[in-house]
């Protein structure tokens, strides 16, 4: 098999004599060498601004900025109008908070989000509840980490449902779930959806005129890319009909003194000097992975998710939240007699990076009457050894613990 962890440099890192091993990919990836050169080449060949300057380095730094925007509607099939870079997830969920929201929702509209939900896809809402007041119901899980169709149909029978904010993955539960029944069933009643793609970006294909979103927020640093660069896609007609979330340089065509007119789309949503080199190493990212390309890499993630959950399986004392099927390669475990901090301090030690608390997804955790769980998230490029080494230091730092 193809040895992936060569192309990230940070896999090299040998600490206390133990080699790295990376299990947090749900938080943050590696960035391959191709991403850091991305950046690298910016700063030292371009470093100009964008849409900005008469002379060649703007016009290189824009062509290649721009091409990253096509890259990035290339890679979820959407137009190039429909892409707007952000700082990230968070930052794309609250420009339609504050932008969709606070425009067409009123006090007492209804909006839907899922138990599995990222505080990202919650406080922007919550805060959206003191300003305006919606209403906020919540889809249940069930324990397979599943959504609780029993609940999903109450919340589809309430009159003021206007707008649905859900995940395509759980960073919690590893579950992967197919929301194209359900944003079809949201689309039938008129309400807008918003999927939360942050998760599930880096693990399996996207399209989001298949899937049917009017909205879709993704992070650039859980694919590959830097961190403070994201994506909001957003319907070329919803976007068209907001107002600009922030003012300021290259997002107007015309300021006067007492009135502006913002830029077409994508700039009125691009207010001052970007992210640049991040959005053309996100477009680096992109053309890594398709370059190993999507068989490749789920075929590898199913064998690792399947081997981890057979091997986590036989210790006694751990629990995975969430069910086997249509599950990604990230495992949240409840440890008997153990607390998940000093176990992922430990595990540290031995060179291995996971995760423990709530994972910013808090109510899921007190929805399960789990204070906090520590997190293994794999990616492709994970080997069946790094899960024979984690199992067995589990096994020792269980030992160590108990002596």
């Amino acid at each position: 098999m193809i040895d992936y962890r060569e192309n990230f440099p940070l896999l090299r890192r040998i600490y206390a004599e133990h080699p790295l091993q990376y299990f947090d990919n749900a938080a943050t990836a590696p960035k391959p060498q191709v991403v850091i050169d991305a950046v690298n080449d910016y700063y030292n060949l371009h470093n100009a601004n964008v849409h900005r300057g008469p002379n060649f380095l703007a016009e290189e730094a824009t062509t290649l900025y721009e091409d990253a925007r096509l890259s990035v509607a290339d890679f979820i099939g959407a137009q190039r109008e429909e892409i707007i870079f952000t700082a990230g997830t968070t930052a794309s969920i609250n420009l339609v908070a504050r932008s969709w929201g606070e425009t067409n929702l009123k006090k007492g509209d209804v909006v839907a989000l899922s138990r599995a939900e990222h505080h990202a896809n919650i406080v922007p809402w919550l805060q959206l509840k003191e300003k305006i007041g919606i209403v906020l119901e919540y889809i249940d899980i069930n324990e397979d980490g599943t959504f609780n169709t029993e609940s999903l149909d109450k919340i589809f029978a309430q009159p003021k449902l206007r707008f649905l904010a859900i995940t395509l993955a759980s960073n919690v539960l590893g579950q992967y779930y197919d929301l194209k029944p359900i944003i079809k069933r949201a689309k039938s009643l008129g309400v807008i959806s918003l999927v939360d793609a942050a998760q599930g970006i880096s693990h399996r294909p996207l399209n989001v005129k298949e899937l049917g979103a009017d909205f879709l927020a993704f992070s650039g640093h859980k694919l590959f890319a830097p961190s403070g660069i994201g994506v909001l896609y957003g319907r070329q007609e919803l976007l068209e009909d907001m107002s600009p979330f922030l003012g300021g340089g290259g997002m107007i065509a015309e300021v006067l003194e007492q009135s502006y007119l913002p830029a077409e789309l994508p700039d009125k949503f691009e207010a001052g000097t970007p992210n640049i080199e991040g959005a053309i190493a996100l477009g680096a990212a992109i053309k890594f992975i398709k370059k190993i390309g999507w068989t490749e890499i789920v075929s590898r993630e199913k064998f690792l998710s399947d081997y981890f959950l057979e091997k986590i399986q036989e210790l006694d004392f751990v629990q995975v939240l969430g069910g086997e099927v249509n599950r990604l390669p990230l495992f949240s475990l409840v440890l008997k007699d153990l607390h998940p901090h000093d176990v992922a301090d430990l595990l540290g030690e031995r060179g291995i990076i996971v995760r423990a608390g709530h994972h910013c997804a808090q109510t899921l955790h007190d929805y399960f009457q789990v204070p906090a769980t520590l997190r293994a998230s794999l990616s492709f490029y994970n080997t069946k050894e790094e899960i024979d080494y984690f199992i067995n230091s589990l096994l020792e730092i269980k030992a160590l613990l108990q002596s």
